[in-house]
């Protein structure tokens, strides 16, 4: 079987026209539902679906702690695997690892549920693509960029997670 080898990074961030993102990382929104009727919630009017491409680097290796009102999916396209922490309401923590090898571990997909407490990091070097579908769609109104202060507070358990992924 041949397989296409992985472009560089900095040919991905071309081809793809990646930006830098505030959480950390690349990234370009590739959809949104704008052929369909809004959906009307309480704090505005959010489409019904947005995408983007997202990607972690050697240089910009963090998704600093974020949490979005949303449901996120995460779906897994090329490079290094990037690691996940999510922190649920009840203090639970979760890790998972999204790559390409299924035999140790590693996820193609992960599906966020909004109201949940997320970051990321890329451990090896290089490069870790992936995709996100966002429901209702993403609006920077809806995501809370993590302070250390106040995640520490409400989850004194992982205080050296949150410490590793926040910028203040």
């Amino acid at each position: 079987m041949n397989y296409l080898p992985c472009p560089d990074k900095q040919t991905v961030i071309e081809m793809l026209k990646l930006e830098p993102h505030l959480e950390g990382g690349y990234f370009r929104r590739t959809f949104q539902a704008d052929h369909r009727d809004k959906i009307d919630l309480p704090i505005g009017e959010r489409f019904c679906l947005t995408s983007i491409f997202y990607m972690l680097t050697a240089e910009a290796n963090i998704g600093h702690w974020h949490c979005n009102r949303s449901d996120i999916i995460h779906y897994f396209h090329m490079g290094a695997p990037i690691s996940y922490f999510m922190l649920h309401p009840d203090g639970s923590l979760q890790t998972v690892t999204l790559g390409p090898d299924l035999a140790k571990g590693q996820q193609l997909q992960l599906t966020v549920k909004g109201g949940v407490w997320k970051a990321s990091h890329l451990p090896a070097g290089g490069y870790g693509l992936i995709s996100e579908a966002v429901a209702p769609g993403f609006d920077y109104n809806d995501m809370r960029l993590a302070k250390r202060a106040q995640l520490s507070e409400q989850f004194p358990q992982h205080q050296a997670l949150i410490k590793t992924y926040t910028r203040n």
